[in-house]
């Protein structure tokens, strides 16, 4: 039960608690950013110029090939070097993941709006709709039913990718599990198991309830 109570020893739960703290706040803001500028880039996307096709192709490809943690490491050591930026490991871990989920999020806007069939478009013009009109009433409303769900799990991703973070110095709730093991190695060599055990719990009652009302959402759409 020793290896158990370093969980409770001292503040080291509260501990956790504030390094999922961190998790959170650097996944949810990563992932409101993500979604305000995918939403622009997913309608960039379905653009005929071959110009801007071209690039958001690169810029979907580079963080789909790319690791995010040689993305992390390039941002956070590399461009800092490189330009003599002062720049923190939270901020650093918030450009890459919204690069990251901009997007990601860019080419699900994308596919949900070519889903929609040909003569929606077609129809609201025949009714004198313009063309902002038409993207307001017709093309957004349902390509949300198709882009919800999607996004959903996309932000459950985010908040497991936060992970990664400590390896640029964030004190985030792995990090701190890391370091009340660490602390405990001579007095619980045995803790770490429950150390992780708390970690693995904290980060599946962040997700499941998001993995949750995607799946539901998802059923009512589609029924």
């Amino acid at each position: 039960m020793q290896d158990l109570a370093v969980l409770f020893k001292g503040n080291n739960f509260q501990r956790l608690l504030g390094g999922l703290g961190v998790t959170l706040k650097l996944s949810l803001l990563s992932v409101a950013l993500s979604i305000a500028l995918g939403l622009a880039v997913g309608a960039l996307m379905t653009l005929k110029n071959p110009v801007v096709r071209a690039f958001f192709r690169l810029w979907l490809e580079t963080v789909r090939i790319v690791p995010q943690l040689v993305l992390l490491f390039l941002v956070y050591f590399g461009l800092a070097k490189a330009f003599n930026i002062q720049i923190t490991g939270e901020t650093a871990a918030v450009a890459v993941f919204t690069f990251w989920g901009a997007g990601e999020m860019g080419d699900l806007v994308r596919g949900a709006i070519t889903s929609i069939p040909a003569h929606q478009r077609e129809s609201s013009a025949a009714l004198g709709l313009t063309r902002g009109q038409c993207w307001r009433f017709v093309l957004l409303p349902q390509a949300a039913r198709r882009l919800v769900p999607q996004a959903i799990n996309l932000a459950t991703r985010m908040i497991k990718t936060t992970s990664l973070v400590m390896l640029i110095g964030v004190v985030e709730v792995l990090k701190v599990g890391s370091q009340i093991i660490d602390a405990a190695r001579y007095d619980a060599p045995q803790g770490a198991i429950w150390v992780y055990a708390a970690v693995f719990f904290m980060y599946f009652i962040a997700c499941w309830p998001i993995s949750l009302v995607a799946g539901r959402l998802e059923k009512r759409w589609t029924a």
